[in-house]
């Protein structure tokens, strides 16, 4: 074996180890400290499950979106609402997609108040994405099939 291809094992065994093994629970408190964590940049937070056929089509986008934009500041959060037993698909997919980690499930203590503490016009419905601006304040909501250019936009005013 060459040196170079050990080198190369080597990089892809470390990064597939620095992949996370679970995704981290968010319940509501864990989501106000995540969607301020990221002052100084925009961050795109997306929920999402497996079940969610929309929701599926659109996370090659949403990766897309975040690779064109990561050098301007943007950070993609993803936030699975799938249930316990399908958290294993759920990070798969996410591995699959190649969307950045970590990865985030939702895990609230009750689900009504999770919501509206997010959104009150939210109904829960998936997907939804939420554009929170430099200063951590959520600039704009998009609900169901998300129209990719009319987010392009909002984002890129806000970069």
């Amino acid at each position: 074996m060459t040196r170079r291809l050990f080198l190369i094992q080597c990089a892809v065994v470390a990064a597939v180890a620095a992949q996370p093994a679970r995704l981290i629970p968010v319940d509501e408190a864990g989501f106000q400290k995540l969607a301020v964590s990221g002052k100084g940049r925009v961050a795109l937070v997306d929920f999402w499950a497996t079940w969610c056929e929309p929701c599926r089509a659109e996370m090659p986008r949403l990766v897309a979106l975040e690779n064109r934009y990561r050098d301007r500041g943007l950070k993609l959060i993803t936030i699975s609402c799938d249930e316990p037993e399908q958290e294993a698909g759920a990070l798969e997919f996410l591995k699959k997609q190649r969307a950045p980690p970590p990865g985030y499930i939702k895990r609230p203590r009750d689900d009504d108040l999770f919501i509206n503490a997010i959104d009150a016009k939210w109904s829960g419905q998936l997907p939804a994405l939420f554009l929170y601006d430099r200063e951590g304040r959520k600039a704009h909501s998009f609900f169901g099939e998300t129209d990719m250019a009319a987010l392009e936009a909002a984002l890129r005013k806000l970069l």
